[in-house]
């Protein structure tokens, strides 16, 4: 037989009360949940996005931070008792190296099919771009004419020894670009591109984008392949040193004629146990709501994946593109080849 309730006219004014006070403190009576996000971005914008979530929706956002690579591991580690949601990574080959050792899950959302082209998505939902890169080449205005550019496989000419900078082999950055070279030109053609790139540079790969970026300014070669935005945060530095720097440095999209500029993006997905399924996919709704793609541009100089998103003034700046229509899903499938590609090349 169930209990009857019994309630007293004093338990239904304290009860009534604890109502009225939790409603003007903005609190909910019913939790409104939780969400565990590990991401390598490490930029404030994202986390400021993360506590206008919060406030929207009261869902709470904890974050873990670290390196694509130190993640990937923790999650392995985990396993089905991990409390990761999402994972966020820079790249998609890092978020297709993630989906093949089985740490995603499909998470199909309308909304996110609606704002995100296809070209940024994985086509079985189980991750999607939250921001796009562009891999352009970065040129000496006082040594390069724009005209003297043209495409990626130009850069093999002999004309250019001794003048290009680029990073090293193991820089996903790289290897994705190598991935997309290989699914336009097959992977013949680009093993001889990579060999003569190899013979055209100026120094060793070392550093990172900034790096090429400031040996560029500083003549230690005349042209540089990096992603657009770490010139964005060079623009927006308050240094002097960098402010000179950026008036000495050109913008050149590749392959305008052809294929388009290589892009990349910052992605996301639900992880394979995640707790709060509801809660992640909520979250990765908003990540590309106009709102949080403006700030994404705004603050960290990345394109928004939504093509109905206009981009920074610094952003703007650099031109209008036409980019590359290849799935970003390819980068991951492709990488292997692509590594291996570029150390028969001689590219360290």
């Amino acid at each position: 037989m169930r209990r009857a309730l019994s309630v007293t006219m004093p338990h239904i004014a304290r009860a009534a009360l604890l109502v009225s006070a939790l409603s003007l403190t903005g609190t909910s009576v019913q939790a409104a949940g939780e969400v565990n996000v590990y991401t390598s971005r490490h930029y404030k914008a994202d986390q400021e996005l993360y506590d206008t979530f919060k406030a929207r929706t009261g869902i709470k956002v904890n974050v873990v931070q670290g390196k694509a690579n130190t993640l990937y591991e923790r999650l392995k580690r985990e396993g089905r008792n991990s409390p990761a949601d999402i994972l966020i990574a820079a790249d998609a080959g890092n978020l297709a190296r993630a989906q093949a050792a089985g740490l995603f899950q499909p998470a199909r959302s309308p909304a996110i099919d609606k704002a995100v082209p296809a070209t940024y998505r994985e086509p079985g939902g189980h991750w999607v771009g939250l921001t796009m890169r562009a891999r352009v080449i970065m040129y000496h205005k006082d040594r390069i004419k724009p005209a003297q550019l043209s495409t990626y496989e130009a850069l093999a000419d002999p004309k250019w020894k001794g003048k290009i900078l680029i990073r090293s082999s193991n820089n996903i950055y790289n290897q994705s670009l190598v991935a997309s070279m290989i699914a336009a030109n097959g992977p013949e053609k680009t093993l001889a591109w990579a060999k003569s790139l190899v013979a055209n540079l100026a120094r060793k790969p070392k550093g990172g984008d900034r790096d090429q970026i400031r040996a560029v300014g500083a003549g230690e070669g005349h042209i540089a392949v990096s992603n657009t935005y770490y010139l964005g945060h060079l623009t927006a530095s308050k240094s002097a040193k960098d402010k000179a720097l950026v008036k000495k440095i050109g913008v050149y999209f590749p392959n305008q004629a052809g294929r388009g500029a290589h892009v990349n993006i910052s992605g996301a997905g639900v992880t394979r146990h995640a707790r709060h399924k509801a809660e992640a996919i909520k979250l990765l709704e908003f990540l590309v709501e106009k709102e949080a793609q403006i700030k994404f541009s705004e603050a960290n100089f990345e394109y928004p994946v939504r093509p109905d998103v206009p981009v920074s003034k610094i952003v703007a700046a650099w031109g209008e593109f036409r980019a590359d229509s290849l799935n970003v899903s390819e980068f991951g499938k492709r990488n292997a080849e692509a590594v291996k590609l570029m150390d028969r090349a001689g590219w360290r």
